[in-house]
């Protein structure tokens, strides 16, 4: 069963609540602020600099994306969050999320996807599934997280 992506609604934010809070790479901190971004998206749509999608395989809402242009930087974007309920990882989804924003990204004349991570090792799994996506270390920044924690700035050119 292939999972639908459509952008998020206000009924969603519970079900990607839980979902973020579930996922052991994001810390306690980081779920605030990743809801901080989501009422900001949730409070104006067009305004807000930031684009949601969910991929729901009904009725559950099993995967989110968080993207948006990046500030000062001509046809760069981020991709802020993405993470997919446990039970349906390995099963594309994540791609097919992936897949989708870089299109939309390309669709509005995007250049430059952007994405920054953790280096320490709980994080290796994402590192690999980017690798898979095309995407490549740019930059490192030591002990930028925390001490022992390197942030790694990963690229995809899609032009």
């Amino acid at each position: 069963m292939k999972a639908k992506i459509r952008p998020m609604t206000r009924r969603d934010k519970p079900a990607i609540m839980q979902l973020l809070a579930a996922t052991p790479e994001f810390k306690p901190f980081e779920v605030v602020v990743a809801e901080e971004v989501i009422d900001s998206y949730l409070k104006s749509l067009y305004q807000s600099g930031y684009h949601i999608q969910v991929a729901e395989l009904e009725p559950l809402l099993v995967g989110y994306i968080c993207y948006g242009p990046t500030p000062l930087a001509e046809a760069t974007w981020d991709i802020y969050w993405l993470a997919v309920s446990r039970g349906e990882q390995s099963r594309g989804i994540g791609g097919a999320l992936m897949a989708f924003v870089e299109d939309e990204i390309k669709k509005a004349r995007g250049r430059l996807a952007i994405i920054e991570t953790s280096s320490t090792p709980e994080y290796q799994g994402t590192r690999r599934f980017y690798r898979r996506h095309g995407y490549e270390v740019a930059c490192r920044l030591a002990d930028f997280y925390s001490p022992g924690d390197d942030k790694l700035i990963f690229q995809k050119w899609l032009v």
